[in-house]
């Protein structure tokens, strides 16, 4: 054998030599053509090495094969028996398939037969039931004319009904056809006799007895119609007698009051128990859509009676001349000496009647409507007609009419109440407010109230304008006209008896516009509560939001003239608290430590200021609000403290001087905080920032307390303040000072 080295220049050579010996299969023919064509020795040597390798591949491959001869030759024999077995199974189930073959043409012969059976019995059959469908006809020919003798019109319509099942099932014949279509007819003839009878005479259970009979006889149209009028005939006569009943008392001057609400109650109860009493039967002609004919049938009856009710009561209140007249009271043009305008009184009780009217319509119409939607299966095109003619017939217009004179009559209502309530207005025992705010108010909330009850948007937005107008016209007149008063400030330190009052009269009249500020808020949220139950669409709640949004813009104006008049208030309190606070710019705050210890003894100047604070600020305490002489107080207090810092600014200061201010700063603090509800301390804050930095050792101390070392603290004073603070103790540099990095 040749060396690998031999083999791999060999192999070399042959591929200089331009022949190739890779992918040689001995077995190939082309095997030979390769080795023929040869000619080199390094390649025939390489060639033969791979020829023989490929010889001892093949022998270990025989030897491997001649090793499972005895499990081949052991599955050969195996094999050769299951062929046996085979044979047997191939027999039986040839055998079987036989006997399959032979089952299913057996059974395509029976089911052949079945079939031809079956055929045959179904032929019999309706055969059969044709038979007894002719003997029926017979026997309802014979059974309603049997019954027309007797007058059993149930059991002649019941015979009526079945052969006309019968003939729209199994075909018509002609001639027990004529024979029944003429008993049908002499039945209809007699169902509309006796039914007319009947109506005439308001028999009304001969007339359910009768109308039950157009179902079966296929004429439930007519007979949806014929009850339907029948309905409207009866309600029509009940609503014209108590129309007569009414009119009779209207025309009468002395006789009892006209219950207009009343007659028209018993209209729209005579209308629902209509619907719902004969709900069973309206259903039993045409299903649902028999219940909405009628209801929109009966609604014709609304608004032809209803109608009356309401223009008679507009004809006898004169809403009408009423209206004119108001109308011309606010454009000026009633003439001199023409009379007053109409009572109030009245008109309230015209409003309540008016209110229960339209409560009454609006009750009536969502009920019905609601019915409408609660039926399932009703025509699509039944629904838009019904609410037509509810939201358009003439009882919808005739409310909307009265609507404009409610909206009329109770603009008026609220006017004149508001003035009347302005111009009595008077001090009331144990109230910080004058009479009028609880009136004026009352008045707006009960006309409001009232406004939205009727259920009509127009109506809130026209009423809730009205208030909004008197708000900011006359009655905030009203409210700052005390506050105007000349010199009523200084009459509160001229003495004498007048003193009393005349606090009186200040603290009352900012507490009229603190308190009207109050229930001006009350007043909105309330009517947002209550349109927004009332009105749940979209589109109203924005109007409503839209008109109320002003009563939140009048609040704002009342607390803005309420600060005018304090501020005016307090001008006149500080000119008596000045003198006080001007002494302490004599007070000396570089102080030995006798000094401080004998001030702690004789307070130099904070009881002489809380006393004058007490003298004439406390008294009015428990004349005013709590939130008005909280209001009061922060005033004074602001006066006093831009007054302390601008004199403190101009003091020299020894340490001992800084903890004099911190304990007078502390006890301003303690004192106003026991006036007021309201937290003090951030008026007092820059002051007593001040004294913290005049209490420091040494001027470093300050950026303990600067800073990111501030703490919860707050500084109230800015950089440069704080180098003029500092700049104010005697015993600092100003180079310690002016190195201060802030």
């Amino acid at each position: 054998m040749a060396s690998p080295s031999l083999a791999s220049n060999g192999a070399e050579e042959a591929n200089e030599d331009g022949t190739s010996s890779s992918s040689i299969h001995f077995g190939a023919p082309e095997a030979l053509s390769h080795v023929q064509s040869l000619t080199d020795v390094g390649a025939m040597t390489r060639l033969l090495h791979e020829c023989i390798a490929y010889q001892r591949a093949l022998d270990v491959e025989l030897d491997t094969l001649l090793s499972r001869r005895s499990d081949l030759d052991r599955h050969l024999l195996n094999l050769q028996k299951s062929a046996h077995v085979l044979d047997i199974v191939k027999s039986d189930s040839d055998h079987m398939l036989s006997n399959v073959r032979s089952t299913s043409q057996l059974a395509d012969q029976v089911s052949g037969k079945v079939r031809e059976l079956d055929l045959a019995q179904s032929r019999v059959n309706s055969t059969l039931l044709h038979l007894d469908a002719i003997v029926d006809r017979n026997n309802c020919i014979e059974a309603v004319k049997k019954a027309l003798e007797h007058e059993d019109f149930e059991a002649a319509a019941k015979c009526v009904q079945t052969f006309l099942q019968i003939d729209a099932k199994y075909g018509r014949d002609a001639r027990g056809w004529e024979q029944m279509m003429a008993s049908k007819r002499q039945l209809e003839s007699i169902v509309r006799k006796r039914l007319s009878a009947a109506i005439d005479q308001r028999d009304h259970p001969t007339v359910l007895r009768f109308i039950r009979l157009y179902s079966p006889l296929a004429l439930e149209d007519e007979g949806l119609q014929a009850y339907v009028g029948y309905l409207k005939k009866v309600i029509g006569m009940r609503s014209r007698l108590e129309f007569e009943q009414l009119l009779e008392l209207v025309q009468d001057p002395h006789g009892s009051q006209a219950n207009f609400v009343g007659c028209l109650t018993n209209l729209f109860k005579d209308i629902v128990l209509a619907v719902e009493e004969n709900h069973d039967i309206l259903r039993s002609l045409c299903g649902e859509d028999g219940i909405v004919y009628a209801i929109c049938e009966l609604q014709e009856e609304c608004d032809s009676r209803g109608s009356l009710v309401l223009k008679k009561y507009m004809e006898y209140r004169k809403l009408g001349k009423i209206s004119s007249e108001i109308n011309a009271q606010n454009k000026n043009l009633l003439a001199v000496g023409a009379g007053q305008g109409p009572d109030p009184r009245e008109i309230e009780l015209y409003l309540e009647e008016i209110l229960s009217l339209m409560q009454l319509g609006e009750d009536y119409t969502e009920f019905m409507l609601s019915k409408i939607k609660c039926l399932t299966s009703v025509d699509p095109d039944l629904l838009p007609r019904a609410t037509k003619a509810f939201r358009s017939g003439s009882f919808s217009k005739v409310v909307q009419e009265i609507t404009g004179y409610y909206v009329i009559l109770e603009g008026f209502f609220m006017v004149e109440n508001v003035r009347k309530a302005i111009s009595i207005d008077e001090h009331v025992p144990d109230s910080l407010t004058t009479s009028m705010v609880d009136d004026v108010f009352y008045v707006l909330q009960s006309c409001l109230r009232r406004a939205i009850f009727t259920s009509n948007i127009s109506s809130v937005i026209a009423v809730l304008s009205g208030a909004c107008s008197l708000l900011g016209n006359e009655y905030h007149e009203a409210l700052q006209l005390k506050m105007r008063e000349p010199n009523l400030g200084a009459k509160l330190f001229l003495g004498g008896v007048g003193v009393q009052k005349t606090g009186t009269d200040i603290a009352t009249a900012l507490n009229n516009v603190d308190v009207s500020a109050e229930y001006v808020l009350k007043l909105k949220h309330e009517i947002e509560e209550q349109c927004a139950e009332v009105f749940p669409a979209p589109a109203d709640r924005e109007r409503v939001k839209s008109c109320v949004s002003e009563l939140g813009e009048m609040n704002n104006t009342f607390k803005q003239a309420l600060n005018s008049g304090m501020e005016q208030l307090v001008a006149t309190i500080t000119p008596r608290i000045r003198p006080v606070l001007d002494s302490v710019a004599t007070i000396s705050y570089e102080l030995s430590e006798a000094e401080y210890a004998d001030n702690e003894i004789n307070d130099p100047w904070v009881q002489r200021l809380l006393l004058a604070v007490e003298t004439n600020v406390s008294w009015l305490q428990p004349l005013m609000t709590a939130t008005n002489f909280d209001t009061f107080v922060h005033l004074v207090i602001d006066f006093i403290v831009k007054r302390l810092e601008v004199i403190m600014m101009q003091k020299r200061f020894s340490q001992l001087g800084g903890l004099q201010l911190d304990r007078d700063a502390r006890a301003l603090v303690s004192h106003f905080s026991s006036m007021t509800q309201r937290t003090v301390r951030d008026k007092f804050a820059r002051l007593t920032q001040m004294a913290t930095i005049l209490n420091l050792e040494k001027v470093s101390e300050i950026l303990d307390f600067w800073g990111e070392n501030s703490g919860p603290m707050t500084w109230r004073l800015t950089p440069a303040e704080v180098r003029r603070v500092l700049a104010l103790r005697v015993d600092f540099k100003p180079e310690a000072i002016a190195a201060l990095k802030l």
